[in-house]
């Protein structure tokens, strides 16, 4: 277990609070035994708040390129088939992890590929299980496309309280399965968009773990692509005018 890096500047404000509030009540307040002690326990009770939110775990992962690995700690709130208007424009099939304050906030790459498509986009910071929170609050489009041409969009949505987005990836990038790409700070959401055929492998209201929990496994699209394709030639083939000879007799 160790720290975050994104959690440096947050850690020293809230160790700098903590020295000023309880200097300060040392001064005024001298025989204030009760009030001190109440500052005390409140002090360590906000310095574990911080040290336990920018948590890193130490995590094994097992990389299968026909899995997606879920991107973060929480609990699944959303499966359903979505229209994703942004760049798939087409119907996929959408996962979405709520995180809680109490969660780690890692993010982690669902699949191995190269970075086809990334866009920050400002917004609003409605509460991460509005409905709406995917299309109108501030958020990051990550679109990775494995190396059978699958691509799979994932997005990191602010909520309420999250109020700043952390990213490390960018389009042409090469990113390897379970790598951190981002971080969200205070609670967030992340939703994932999934190929239609898709074996789903967890259920809603089911906590998750990032990088460790399996959400899915992606179909043949490549067998699909080769059947489609053999069949349009069959087709064609089929349509195909034969050439008769006639041939004339003596």
């Amino acid at each position: 277990m160790t720290f975050h890096k994104e959690g440096y500047s947050s850690l020293a404000i809230c160790i700098l609070f903590i020295a000023v509030l309880n200097a300060a009540i040392q001064f005024y307040f001298p025989e204030a035994i009760v009030v001190k002690w109440i500052i005390y326990i409140l002090s360590f009770v906000l310095f574990v708040i911080i040290v336990q939110f920018f948590r890193s775990p130490s995590i094994t992962i097992e990389k299968d390129e026909k899995y997606v690995l879920c991107p973060a700690d929480g609990k699944v709130v959303v499966i359903e088939e979505a229209v994703e208007t942004e760049y798939l424009k087409d119907k996929r099939i959408q996962l979405s992890v709520f995180m809680s304050p109490i969660n780690v906030h890692i993010n982690r790459n669902p699949i191995k590929g190269v970075v086809k498509y990334f866009k920050y986009h400002s917004g609003k910071y409605l509460v991460a299980w509005h409905p709406k929170s995917s299309t109108e609050n501030e958020r990051t489009t990550i679109v990775i496309e494995n190396s059978k041409g699958v691509p799979v969009l994932f997005r990191q949505i602010a909520g309420a309280l999250a109020r700043r987005i952390v990213w490390y990836v960018k389009e042409g990038d090469k990113v390897d399965q379970g790598d951190q790409f981002g971080f969200i700070k205070f609670g967030s959401r992340v939703d994932v968009f999934l190929p239609l055929g898709s074996e789903i492998k967890v259920e809603l209201g089911q906590v998750v773990k990032g990088g460790r929990t399996i959400l899915a496994e992606l179909p043949a699209i490549a067998a699909t692509k080769k059947q489609d394709a053999d069949n349009a030639f069959d087709a064609v083939a089929a349509a195909r005018p034969v050439k008769t000879t006639v041939k004339k007799s003596v």
